[in-house]
């Protein structure tokens, strides 16, 4: 495509980073590359305990391992959502529980959740959709009163924030995706933060395949053994030699993607006081990351037709989510909480607009002028 959906993140210092840290002669896990990374988590995020990982599917699954899920429990999310959010707990035996979203945000309706708990209930994860984030303080006063961990996913949440907040650090346990569609990459990769510092020792023996190699890395023990469950959950030093020089330009980045979203706001916003679409809504109490720009037409059809006609320009837009409760793997691993009021409808009418670090402004006004002579033409 002339104008593509997704340009993974470079900022033409990788190659650098890259040559500098195989001078260090160590490609495995957790050498110069990882603990820089983490040195930056911790002074620009606020991050206690970061733990990089080879995706945000892996931090997911350790958070699945720390909050001790078993067969039998019960764990409350969105049905939109990305299958790794589901996965990670229906790996270990827990039976999912969908809850409906909100309309405005696309985020789990806090409303619900406490409503769909029963006494099986096992941990809250909450989706930050869009980098926008969840009603934070309703989800974890509900899992306080149950005395139950929440994992945030906030797959797609890096610098954003919710009432001046971090997300993915407000919960007990919180992930990042540096995937290639993200607005910072190491191809694969992902971060897990440690909130609550009863899981901050496990999390670290997970991550090292059960074993307690990294004390005996910092010399607390004379030798490491097997003590725990856990698999090979680190990055290779590559991975975070790739991501750390844009860690260092992040607020660059992130500036860069914000003024790509708020011009495509602008240019469409006659289109939506006309009703003809719906523009992305962001509480008063968030602050987004720009992760991405969509809106939503009036249904699935009008939306085909759209995605359709930015294609014969070469503008390449597409749809997102379908809900895992629809799903085969959905149904067979979890059930839907009360009433799909909107997470189907609202889901058949989103579409997603090119944006990436880099994206031109002129492109962007092409692919609203494209969009205006779409709505304009019927």
């Amino acid at each position: 495509m002339r104008i593509p959906f997704n340009r993974p993140c470079k900022i033409e210092h990788e190659l650098g980073a890259f040559v500098r840290f195989l001078d260090e002669n160590r490609l495995s896990g957790d050498g110069e590359a990882t603990r820089r990374c983490h040195e930056w988590f911790r002074t620009h995020i606020g991050a206690q305990s970061p733990l990089l990982t080879t995706s945000c599917t892996s931090a997911l699954d350790m958070a699945a391992i720390l909050c001790g899920v078993e067969p039998g429990d019960e764990v409350i999310l969105p049905s939109y959502t990305f299958v790794s959010t589901a996965n990670a707990f229906a790996l270990r035996g827990a039976s999912l529980v969908f809850v409906d979203i909100r309309p405005d945000t696309m985020n789990i309706d806090e409303q619900l959740i406490e409503a769909a708990m029963t006494d099986k209930t096992r941990c809250i994860v909450p989706v930050h959709y869009a980098g926008v984030a969840c009603g934070m303080d309703a989800i974890i006063q509900i899992a306080r009163n149950r005395e139950i961990p929440v994992v945030e996913d906030a797959a797609q949440g890096m610098l954003a924030r919710y009432k001046g907040r971090p997300l993915g650090l407000i919960g007990d346990l919180g992930t990042y995706s540096f995937h290639d569609t993200k607005n910072y990459t190491m191809g694969e990769g992902g971060v897990l933060f440690v909130n609550n510092p009863e899981y901050t020792c496990r999390a670290e023996i997970i991550r090292e395949k059960g074993t307690d190699r990294s004390r005996f890395l910092r010399g607390e023990v004379d030798k490491y053994s097997w003590v725990d469950l856990g698999s090979s959950f680190l990055p290779s030093e590559l991975n975070a030699a790739f991501l750390l020089p844009q860690l260092e330009r992040a607020e660059a980045i992130n500036s860069n993607r914000l003024a790509t979203w708020e011009q495509y706001y602008r240019r469409l916003g006659k289109l939506a006081d006309d009703g003809r679409i719906e523009l992305p809504f962001v509480p008063d109490e968030c602050s987004h990351n720009a992760h991405m720009f969509y809106f939503k037409c009036h249904d699935c059809a009008e939306r085909t037709g759209l995605i359709r006609s930015l294609a014969e320009r070469d503008i390449q837009a597409c749809s997102h989510y379908v809900p895992l409760h629809s799903s085969p793997a959905g149904k067979r691993f979890g059930r839907f909480y009360g009433e799909d009021r909107y997470t189907t409808r609202e889901s058949e009418r989103l579409v997603r607009l090119p944006l990436w670090y880099g994206l031109r402004e002129e492109a962007v006004d092409e692919v609203c002028d494209r969009v205006e002579a779409f709505y304009s033409a019927d």
